[in-house]
């Protein structure tokens, strides 16, 4: 019996250890089934994303074909009518142009033409690009003028963008005056409005400033000129150190004849990003194909502390969710404050330092309050303590231009109304000295001489001053009952004041700085 028993107590074990292999078998299929169930289905659902991806992409190509064929169909009906229209365009050009060069014919004018819109059409008429560079060139401060007068006096050039390479060729690709200076180098501004007056006038009438009429001829020399400015960037310093008019003027000369590479891309954002505080460089940047690059380049201007830059690329492309503005306008203010304390604990600019911190602190809440104003952020970020700092900073420089008092000696506490005291003995050895107010000087000294040589004479009052300690008796008129009152008034006389420095003075904060044209 007990052999029996422990025959089955076995055998049941035996069968409880086969169960739970068994039952360890079942539960790993379940986990393996349910893995390649769920792998099975992810890679459903992501097959299906795609199909459905692809189905948006077909039917996207579809509805742009569509639209370019439609366009081209456009085009080809209208092909004719503008060559015809081109054509005629060309003759009456040409026909003004010979009135205009002719010698006993003046070209015929309306009553109320304005004057400097007949001087451009008739450069332009004449095909006389020096002519017009020079005029353009001497009219900066009518800039506003000249950016409506322009594209209309471009219209009666025979040929437009030959012109516009023409007159612009003095200084770009390669500036060619001699003798230039520092001041007179900067015409990127005349180059650019040049270049900007010149879209409107070649558009495609179906496409628009998409895509400039501009002849294979031209559009290849137009290349050629950019390659060469491309090859000077080595004498320029390379892409870090080009000026930005420079860098303005051959994008927008890039813009204007249609002539973007996409190789180039590259080069265009560094370019751009090395000029990001110019305000036109946004729109450029988009112009020139560098939209899905723009999330980049607003980091790295984040990161090379051009907050301000980043928050107007921001606005211009879209990514305000992505780049909120406040949190940016007030790390760049953070970053000026450091900025700024370095500056002061710079042992080598002692004497300066004070100036300097306080205008890059004052550069930065310009920049700063320009932005809120601009993109309407007052209920995020008020700036009324940005002002006061302002404010503050300005009065702190005016007073810092103001002379020095001087010590409140007792000379100069008597000129401001109390007694005058006897001098000290030995100045002047026969000096006659009153205690009483006199007579209003005819000058006043400046307050920071304290004495005078022997041989300067003195102040021309009625009465001689500053004798010895002990000075004689003072005599009365018999006309006089009283004497004179002790504490008299102080000398009369203007007084002094000083120009105020930068303009900061009148209460007025300087503008954010400006681009060369807008």
């Amino acid at each position: 019996m007990g052999s029996v028993a422990i025959t089955g107590e076995e055998m049941l074990q035996t069968s409880f250890d086969d169960f739970q292999r068994q039952t360890s078998l079942m539960a790993s299929c379940t986990l393996l089934w349910k893995e390649l169930s769920d792998h099975f289905t992810s890679l459903e659902q992501d097959l299906r994303r795609k199909s459905e991806a692809l189905k948006e992409q077909i039917q996207s190509l579809d509805s742009k074909t569509k639209e370019s064929l439609d366009v081209l169909e456009k085009r080809e009906e209208t092909i004719v009518g503008n060559v015809e229209q081109a054509i005629g365009k060309v003759e009456q050009r040409k026909e003004a142009a010979l009135i205009a060069l002719g010698p006993e014919k003046e070209v015929e004018k309306e009553v109320n033409e304005d004057v400097e819109e007949s001087k451009l059409k008739g450069f332009c008429t004449k095909m006389d690009s020096l002519g017009f560079w020079e005029f353009v060139i001497g009219r900066k401060k009518e800039i506003d003028v000249m950016r409506a007068q322009i594209p209309v006096a471009l219209a009666d050039a025979v040929d437009p963008p030959k012109f516009v390479l023409e007159a612009i060729s003095e200084v770009f690709p390669v500036d060619k005056r001699e003798g230039k200076s520092e001041r007179s180098n900067d015409l990127g501004w005349a180059c650019v409005l040049i270049l900007e007056s010149l879209i409107p006038v070649v558009a495609d009438p179906v496409f628009g400033n998409s895509r400039p009429l501009v002849t294979p001829k031209m559009k290849k020399r137009a290349k050629e000129i950019a390659e060469v400015w491309k090859e000077s960037l080595d004498q320029r310093g390379g892409i870090e150190n080009v000026k930005t008019p420079d860098v303005h003027t051959f994008l927008q000369h890039l813009l204007t004849f249609g002539i973007v590479s996409k190789e180039d891309a590259g080069l265009y954002r560094k370019l751009v990003v090395g000029s990001a505080w110019r305000k036109q460089m946004p729109k450029l940047a988009v112009s020139l194909g560098l939209g899905d690059n723009m999330e980049d380049m607003i980091q790295e201007l984040i990161d090379k502390g051009q907050q301000v830059d980043a928050v107007h690329f921001t606005h211009e492309v879209g990514l305000v969710g992505k780049f909120p503005p406040v949190p940016l306008l007030k790390a760049y203010l953070r970053e000026s404050k450091k900025v700024a304390s370095s500056i002061l604990e710079d042992k080598n600019n002692s004497g300066r330092a004070g100036n300097l911190a306080g205008r890059k602190e004052q550069s930065a809440l310009r920049a700063v309050i320009k932005c809120i104003e601009e993109y309407k952020l007052e209920a995020e970020f008020p700036p009324e303590s940005l002002r006061k700092r302002l404010e503050q900073l300005e009065k702190a420089k005016v007073e810092k231009k103001k002379p020095a008092a001087a010590p409140a000696t007792k000379r100069t506490r008597a000129s401001n109304g109390g007694p005058m005291p006897p001098a000290k003995a030995g100045r002047l050895t026969n000096a006659y000295v009153s205690s009483f107010p006199v007579a209003a000087p005819t000058f006043i000294r400046s307050p920071s001489h304290a004495q005078y040589p022997a041989a300067v004479p003195s102040y021309p009052y009625d009465r001689p001053m500053y004798g010895s300690r002990s000075p004689p008796a003072v005599v009365y008129s018999p006309e006089e009952t009283a004497p004179p009152p002790m504490f008299g008034g102080a000398y009369p006389g203007a007084p002094l004041t000083y120009a105020a420095y930068g303009g900061y003075g009148n209460g007025l904060a300087a503008g954010y700085q400006q681009a060369y044209y807008r």
